[in-house]
């Protein structure tokens, strides 16, 4: 199904956008004509580790958790909400099976754009490209600072940084998930939010 929701531009992801980068109307409908509409429901696998998916996912309403395996095991490794993208790192970049899930969390109302698609435009939209491109440097700059914050951080203050930057995260996503993405059990979270 092609996109057809919220023409008059309300769109989360499209506010995103602009918030990321002055893009015009027009650029982001050319970005839109390539959309396709997916509802997912609650624990749905969008992205499956060890098989390809070509698309980057914009999520409007819901969200996402990125999860890898080892030895059988979740280690929950992103959250994705409302305005934010979703997508496979080698299957983005270099057209690779990678290591990633990404499954709902909750019923999750999302757009699709191809790979070869959002390729196009960043070579013939100069401000779609610019978007991308501040999108990529803030994402690579998150990752950096958890890694540096589970480097320096107690566990209570990555915590409450995470509830900064994710207020209502504990009243949307499974305790258990939030621990393992901070890196500590799940006692250790009851704890600390028992502090409080």
């Amino acid at each position: 199904m092609p996109y057809e929701h919220d023409k008059h531009g309300n769109g989360k992801y499209q506010k995103s956008i602009k918030r990321h980068y002055p893009v015009s109307d027009a650029s982001i409908a050319q970005l839109c004509a390539h959309f396709k509409v997916h509802h997912f429901p609650a624990r749905h696998l969008i992205i499956r580790g060890g098989i390809i998916d070509r698309n980057v996912y914009f999520i409007e309403k819901g969200l996402t958790r990125s999860y890898c395996l080892v030895n059988g095991n979740e280690h929950t490794t992103w959250f994705s909400k409302e305005g934010d993208i979703t997508f496979g790192l080698l299957c983005l970049y270099h057209n690779r099976a990678g290591f990633e899930y990404v499954e709902t969390v909750e019923p999750t109302l999302a757009y699709s754009i191809p790979i070869h698609c959002l390729n196009h435009l960043y070579q013939t939209n100069i401000e779609i490209a610019n978007w991308g491109r501040v999108v990529h440097q803030e994402c690579l700059l998150s990752l950096q600072c958890i890694r540096i914050d589970n480097l320096t951080m107690t566990a209570k203050e990555r915590y409450q940084a995470l509830l900064q930057t994710f207020p209502d995260i504990c009243q949307r996503v499974n305790l258990g998930y939030i621990a393992s993405f901070l890196g500590i059990s799940l006692s250790t979270l009851s704890r600390i939010r028992a502090e409080k």
